[in-house]
């Protein structure tokens, strides 16, 4: 859980928008999705091939 103490001189959207970069920042909506369903080894070393495949296309189309 995270937790996030108010300032004395920061107002509470200050405050969100440090609750809402310390959520992203620890992954949490990330971890959950990925948790949601079992994926095979083989089939997250076949989808990590794919996106360095098309990162480097990419890369290689541009320069």
């Amino acid at each position: 859980m995270l937790i996030i103490k108010v300032r004395p001189d920061e107002t509470v959207d200050q405050a969100i928008k440090r609750y809402k970069r310390k959520h992203r920042d620890v992954k949490t909506m990330q971890q959950l999705r990925k948790r949601k369903h079992f994926t095979k080894p083989s089939e997250e070393r076949r989808e990590e091939m794919i996106k360095a495949k098309f990162k480097q296309s990419k890369s290689n189309a541009a320069g």
